[in-house]
This record gives structure tokens, C-alpha cells and sequence, in this order.
């Protein structure tokens, strides 16, 4: 979801928000199917979670591209010998954001129910492999990021309004 040109801090905000909606439906479908031994495949439901990568240069590289056209103005040239670009890795978390659904691989449980109509030659039935604990701290989780890309967005449309009445 794209605001506007204009509002960088709402584009980024609301990509956020989207990102975060979309780990909370995923972790409701994981939860919801944690007791689903068979699926249409046969096999029972595996976890879902959401990958999130950054499709823009780290912030490093975006900050000398602009130190190169935009120089710095110093009075004394020994404030700024010379400046360093590493900036303990972070990410420019813009808008260039990818999102992809991936299944967790890791098999479930094997429980001992030899008259389930699931149960394999031995008694055993394959459980899900959703961990619901796990499950619900990555609700929380995904909450807590999204009332706080929630209130930064709340943030930056009051500065715009008190800048509008200025």
C-alpha cells in the first residue's frame, strides 16, 4: 500500500502495518490448523511464516551516494576527518520490502493411536508441527509491531497537520 511521493514516513509506516497483517493471518491460520493431522496432500498441516527481505541497498551505500552529491559543510575540518560509512549494518527499511510465505519443513510429532483412521502400519499418527506457545509470543509479537508502526504513522500525520496550521 502506497500513500503518496510526498509522505515517505507514511509509505514506510504502512508497509509496516501490511507486513504485520499479514504475519498475524498467517500465525491464525497456524493456530487454527494445529490439530490437523491430514490435509488435501495427505500429509498433516505444516507451518507457515512469513520472510521478509530488503530489496534496497544497505544504508551504508545509500548514505555515501548522497555524501558524493551532497557535501558536508564544516567549520573546522577537524570535526569530520573523515567519515565512516559503516553503521553496524542497518537496512534502509523503505518501502523495498519483499514478503514471502514459507513452510516450515521440520516434521511434527509422532503419537500413539492405532485407531485413528491417520494412523500409519504401526499405530502412529504424524501430528501437525505448529507449536501453539510458540505461536502465540509471535502474536504478540507481530501486535506489538504493528501498534508501533501504528503509532508512528499516527505521529506522522499529526506533524503534517501541526505543520498545515503553522
Amino acid at each position: 500500500m502506497k500513500i503518496g511521493i510526498n509522505f515517505p514516513g507514511f509509505n514506510i509506516s504502512a508497509k509496516g502495518l501490511s507486513i504485520q497483517r499479514k504475519r498475524m493471518n498467517l500465525i491464525a491460520e497456524n493456530i487454527a490448523n494445529a490439530d490437523v493431522t491430514r490435509m488435501a496432500s495427505g500429509q498433516p498441516y505444516q507451518r507457515q511464516y512469513l520472510e521478509v527481505k530488503d530489496t534496497q541497498n544497505p544504508f551504508s551505500e545509500n548514505l555515501s551516494s548522497v555524501q558524493s552529491t551532497l557535501p558536508l559543510a564544516v567549520t573546522d575540518q577537524a570535526h569530520i576527518a573523515e567519515p565512516s560509512l559503516d553503521m553496524g549494518g542497518g537496512n534502509n527499511s523503505g518501502t523495498g520490502l519483499t514478503t514471502k510465505v514459507v513452510t516450515d519443513s521440520k516434521p511434527g510429532e509422532l503419537v500413539y493411536e492405532p485407531n485413528s483412521p491417520d494412523a500409519d502400519a504401526n499405530g502412529y499418527v504424524q501430528q501437525s508441527n505448529v507449536n501453539i506457545v510458540t505461536e502465540m509470543v509471535d502474536m504478540i509479537s507481530a501486535t506489538r509491531s504493528y501498534e508501533s508502526n501504528l503509532t508512528a504513522l499516527n505521529s506522522a500525520k499529526q506533524m503534517v497537520k501541526d505543520s498545515l496550521e503553522i
